[in-house]
């Protein structure tokens, strides 16, 4: 079992069962699943980027990402309607733990001149969504391999039902926020 997931059902529910004076364990919020999202508009001139982009989002988060293909055709992008314009994973369970884990601890340490997340990125009902400039500060990225950096999209969708519910969890979990 994950680090963090022990973390959470060791810590975490008593923390949020006082601060918020929950009566039963089931009204404690829980992270639900996280969403990872790379977007690449420059894969309309260059469709390599999407393999590459692939396999380093497969690296990153231990499950094989999924290509997104555009909806609709948009003729001033020159692109068409099927096209591949990006990747995405959903994890969920140990693996959703797992990739939290060495996101905190491992990869958010690593951007230079870091000075903590801002809370902006939630949502009104408790999720939060932020994004990485670049992917290779995740170790499983080999620098020397890559082509072009790329931003990631990360989202975090827990069951709190505010704002506040959402940033306490993800402070207790060990979300590095600003002040």
């Amino acid at each position: 079992m994950a680090a963090l997931k022990d973390h959470y059902i060791n810590n975490c529910v008593g923390e949020l069962m006082t601060e918020f004076a929950y009566k039963n364990i089931m009204q404690v919020p829980k992270i639900e699943k996280v969403t990872l999202n790379m977007g690449l508009g420059e894969a309309v001139h260059n469709p390599k980027i999407i393999e590459s982009a692939t396999n380093e989002m497969t690296r990153i988060s231990s499950q094989k990402a999924v290509v997104t293909r555009a909806r609709k055709s948009i003729a001033t992008f020159k692109l068409r309607e099927g096209m591949p314009i990006g990747c995405r994973v959903t994890l969920r369970g140990d693996r959703m733990y797992e990739f939290l884990n060495k996101l905190i601890h491992i990869a958010i340490p690593r951007v230079r001149d870091f000075r903590g997340i801002k809370r902006k990125g939630f949502d009104g009902r408790g999720n939060f969504s932020f994004g990485i400039k670049e992917h290779i500060i995740f170790p499983e990225i080999d620098y020397d391999q890559i082509d072009k950096i790329k931003g990631l999209n990360v989202t975090i969708t827990t069951t709190a039902q505010t704002n506040e519910e959402g940033f306490f969890l993800l402070k207790a979990l060990g979300m590095p926020f600003n002040k």
